[in-house]
């Protein structure tokens, strides 16, 4: 069988279906965005994640200093998506020959700018040689109330289902960066001594797109809302980051809690540099949005009585709702009834595109 049958988390599921827990402290194992472990009064939250070059990052367009602060991002957006506060993180690389001190050194002072911002110590790690380019392993620790943590599998109908922040911004900056890197190489390889202009014309291309590129180089967790949800005293049914797409993240909530779900067109939440990026370049803003991934926003469901409570957040936005279960006839593990309401009313399936590790 291939790993492709599976994919990422079919893959997951399979080799650890015959794992036990036998440590007390092992409250949930996998299964979520972190592990829960049990340590007195409070919770501790584990999360692990990989970045490999060629698959996650092009060292071609991206900077290593942004890719360190990107790599920690990542991890502790899926401790927030537990409704956790991040503590601490460790760091493993494994670094081919080419690379310079001078180099991690960039790595690492991204990777202690977003210490300093999110606010989490650098406690440990591993480095050794790779014989094929750069690979990223960082794990995140959290720690929360067992009252406060927030799994995937607790929507329940009637719920109202919410997203922070816009969606497709990030996949576009990564389209701009890799059609820029495609022209780039097309004019160098033709002729060096117009290498320079094009500079030029990169950075004219970059112009009033500044967000996108941010977005994809730069992301941030939002551990602002997770602090804005406890304030206003709202404690979401089910919760995930958005890293592998918003079709894709509603599939995992659906399926673990049970549920379908009726989304909105006109209310996903989409910057206006997204919106003229995709016409440039022939997108599907809708597509783009639903499949893009990498915008490490939160993807949340509450109880529709919290309503009045969810209006008044700055970057919060209702795009629809929990709806029963459907399932085919015969079969009970995934919900078909995840629907986009598009703007004419007729609504239509919504399958999980985003991004599949092993597709």
């Amino acid at each position: 069988m291939l790993v492709s049958q599976l994919g990422e988390f079919g893959l997951i599921r399979h080799l650890t279906a015959g794992f036990k827990n036998r440590q007390p402290s092992t409250i949930y194992a996998v299964g979520d965005d972190c592990a829960v472990l049990n340590h007195n009064d409070k919770r501790t939250l584990v999360t692990t994640d990989l970045l490999l070059e060629g698959i996650h990052f092009n060292l071609e367009y991206v900077p290593l200093r942004h890719l360190g602060y990107k790599a920690v991002a990542v991890n502790v957006s899926d401790v927030c998506a537990m409704n956790a506060t991040p503590t601490q993180i460790t760091v493993g690389l494994g670094v081919s020959s080419r690379f310079t001190v001078e180099n991690l050194e960039e790595f690492y002072a991204g990777v202690r700018a977003a210490c300093e911002h999110y606010k989490v110590d650098l406690v440990g790690g591993d480095t050794c040689a790779s014989m094929n380019g750069l690979t990223i392993a960082i794990t995140c620790l959290g720690v929360a109330d067992e009252k406060d943590i927030v799994y995937r599998n607790g929507a329940k109908v009637g719920d109202l289902i919410c997203v922070t922040g816009n969606l497709g911004s990030a996949y576009l900056g990564l389209q701009l960066l890799e059609r820029e890197l495609q022209v780039f190489r097309s004019t160098h390889h033709d002729n060096l001594a117009k290498a320079d202009e094009h500079d030029d014309r990169i950075h004219e291309s970059f112009e009033g797109r500044e967000y996108l590129l941010e977005r994809q180089l730069k992301p941030e967790a939002r551990v602002d809302i997770i602090r804005a949800l406890r304030k206003a005293g709202i404690h979401p049914t089910a919760m995930m980051d958005i890293s592998d797409g918003l079709s894709s993240e509603l599939f995992h909530i659906c399926t673990q809690s049970k549920v379908g779900c009726d989304i909105y067109e006109d209310k996903l939440p989409i910057d206006y540099q997204a919106v003229a990026l995709a016409e440039e370049m022939n997108l599907n803003i809708v597509t783009c949005a639903l499949n893009g991934g990498e915008d490490y926003e939160l993807l949340f469901t509450c109880d529709i009585h919290d309503y009045e409570k969810l209006v008044p957040l700055d970057d919060v936005y209702i795009i629809g709702h929990v709806t029963a279960a459907e399932y085919e006839p015969g079969k009970s593990e995934q919900p078909v009834n995840l629907r986009l309401i598009p703007r004419n009313g007729n609504p239509m399936p919504l399958t999980a595109q985003g991004w599949n590790a092993f597709a």
